[in-house]
């Protein structure tokens, strides 16, 4: 059986005297191959559309059961620590934070690219770990900001840990506003 299309008119009506009849033939129209192309042709678009995949950066993690000793330790002329604050405003520094702050410098995320490609051309890649401390203003945008620029740089060592009192108090200092309170 397959999808016809008739089109065949049956005329009733009568016909004067000496009229002849004329045989009418109806006219069929095979329509399965026009449903064949039809499902063909969604069949393709469907087969050769890409599905919109989710975006997802891989986050290696430490083994929660490493013992203490087992851990390794970062030396202080490799550390590079980046802070995130409000506003888009980026704070960094070298090493050990010193206590009058004369190592702590702000930057931009457009700037950041280049001051991290610095910092890993001035190491040995074996003694480079950036620190990334977003503290409670920051907002997640730009802490992916941060991660893309760790792929994009090559990274291969850093970490994101929670930032320190005197580093939030320095953060707010440079900022001109009141210290955040907990």
């Amino acid at each position: 059986m397959g999808a016809d299309v008739d089109s065949g008119s049956h005329d009733h009506g009568k016909k004067g005297p000496g009229v002849k009849k004329q045989k009418k033939v109806a006219a069929k129209v095979d329509m399965t191959p026009m449903v064949d192309l039809g499902f063909l042709l969604i069949t393709f678009f469907i087969f050769t559309t890409t599905m919109s995949s989710p975006k997802a950066f891989k986050l290696n993690v430490p083994d929660d059961t490493a013992k203490d000793e087992e851990q390794t330790e970062a030396k202080a002329s490799g550390a590079f620590t980046i802070l995130l604050s409000k506003d888009n405003h980026v704070y960094y520094y070298e090493g050990q934070l010193l206590p009058d702050g004369s190592n702590f410098k702000s930057t931009n995320y457009k700037e950041l690219r280049k001051v991290i490609l610095d910092k890993k051309g001035r190491t040995p890649e074996k003694d480079l770990v950036v620190i990334i401390k977003p503290n409670e203003t920051s907002n997640y945008k730009n802490v992916v900001d941060v991660l893309d620029e760790m792929t994009i740089a090559e990274i291969k060592r850093y970490a994101m840990v929670d930032i320190s009192d005197s580093e939030s108090t320095l953060i707010n200092i440079t900022e001109g506003s009141a210290p955040a309170k907990p």
